[in-house]
């Protein structure tokens, strides 16, 4: 089983990513993201409750997002290729709280991928991608409060993961099936 934490700012092609992967290797994709907003658009208290921390570009609570996880990745059942966690650790305690979820289910996190893109690129991305998608999310004041976030609770995550021994550098900028196919060598390769 390669559980696979895909990392990266808002914007690094994180999902463009785990969509190509989940089509090579079947993986499965939990994307706290699309888990998110399917709980918003269903308008559950957990949507509205998600909304409000959203729409002012703050992270969800980690008691909150990891009992969700261990739900969605039990539903999978024990017999899965392995699963790509999008969105999800954002914070250390959230990555000790997902090693050790996993840890209880006798799993573990195989890779953190980390895709690195410039933030100014990270900007026309997800600028472009509200335009595209309407996203509410995609818009300059809050992609400026999102990635002020990633900068200061989220980035210090690459190391920890270092320290884990599961870390590994994706450089994001760049054609698609350059970077795809840097990923499938680490993948590859544990």
């Amino acid at each position: 089983m390669k559980n696979i934490v895909i990392f990266g700012a808002p914007g690094s092609g994180k999902g463009t990513q785990s969509d190509k992967l989940i089509e090579k290797y079947g993986l499965n994709h939990i994307s706290t993201g699309d888990v998110l907003r399917n709980e918003i658009r269903k308008g559950t208290e957990l949507g509205k409750t998600a909304q409000q921390y959203i729409d002012n570009g703050q992270l969800i609570p980690d008691d909150l997002m990891v009992s969700i996880l261990a739900s969605v990745y039990d539903a999978l059942g024990r017999d899965h290729k392995g699963v790509i966690f999008d969105g999800f650790p954002r914070t250390i305690p959230q990555a000790e709280a997902l090693k050790q979820m996993l840890s209880e289910r006798g799993d573990k996190v195989a890779a953190m991928i980390e895709l690195d893109v410039p933030e100014d690129e990270l900007m026309k991305r997800l600028i472009h991608r509200g335009l595209q998608s309407g996203r509410a999310d995609d818009n300059e004041e809050t992609i400026k409060k999102r990635l002020q976030v990633y900068h200061s609770q989220t980035q210090p995550l690459i190391a920890w993961y270092i320290k884990d021994g599961v870390h590994y550098h994706i450089n994001g900028l760049g054609e698609l099936d350059r970077i795809f196919a840097d990923i499938c060598k680490v993948i590859d390769g544990i």
